[in-house]
């Protein structure tokens, strides 16, 4: 068995769903430490008229010191819904498929969830269902592991039964691939492929939230992603 393992980025680019592709078991990573910093869980990048359009989830961190991802709480405070949601409809109004799927999107964001894991869960799922992607996803914290770094990787793959572990190329030098196999599961690396589709607004742009290539292509997505 196949597990890979990945932070519950939003609205993630197409490499997490390539990911997902390969593997048997993806395993959501809420129960480690919320970066300090900019995150991909928090935000990510879509395109508009004037090239990429970057789109944040405003979440609460001031005075809450470290927190784990599956703590964080959207901050309801301000516009930032509406605005969303007619960015979503300036910049994509054109997209072929748009509005196939613009109630779900009006939906999520009109919902008001309380957590920015449950959010993700909802777009990352609903992306899943639409590429007919079987692969079985899990929360970490639904999982009996505990651990840092490796060793949490290695109980992720203890608990699954999986003597493979799926990571990308990038992540080789924060992995100790020794350790990990002295426990008896090998690590398999991949490149997420640069995937070239049409899309609207002039210059390609690699790598946006995977909603820009279901926008622009559709029931194509799959082919695409998996013709890479």
């Amino acid at each position: 068995m196949i597990i890979a393992a990945n932070q519950p980025y939003f609205a993630p680019y197409p490499g997490f769903f390539y990911k997902a592709c390969h593997c048997d078991c993806l395993v959501i990573l809420d129960d480690v430490q919320f970066p300090l910093g900019t995150t991909w869980i928090s935000r990510n990048r879509f395109k508009n008229d004037q090239g990429t359009l970057w789109m944040t989830i405003p979440v609460w961190k001031k005075g809450l010191g470290l927190q784990s991802i599956g703590d964080v709480r959207i901050c309801h405070e301000g516009r930032w819904v509406r605005k969303h949601i007619e960015s979503l409809k300036h910049a994509y109004a054109n997209a072929p498929f748009f509005n196939e799927h613009l109630t779900f999107l009006e939906d999520i964001f009109e919902t008001g969830f309380e957590k920015i894991i449950d959010l993700n869960m909802k777009i990352i799922q609903y992306i899943i269902d639409f590429l007919e992607i079987d692969t079985r996803v899990l929360l970490q914290s639904d999982l009996a592991v505990s651990g840092k770094g490796d060793r949490l990787l290695i109980e992720i793959c203890r608990q699954l039964g999986g003597s493979n572990y799926l990571a990308q190329a990038a992540a080789r030098k924060y992995l100790n691939g020794d350790l990990i196999r002295k426990a008896g599961i090998q690590v398999k690396y991949f490149t997420p492929p640069v995937l070239i589709y049409p899309q609207l607004w002039g210059n390609y742009i690699p790598n946006l939230s995977t909603f820009d290539l279901i926008f622009n292509c559709g029931s194509k997505t799959r082919e695409i992603l998996e013709g890479s």
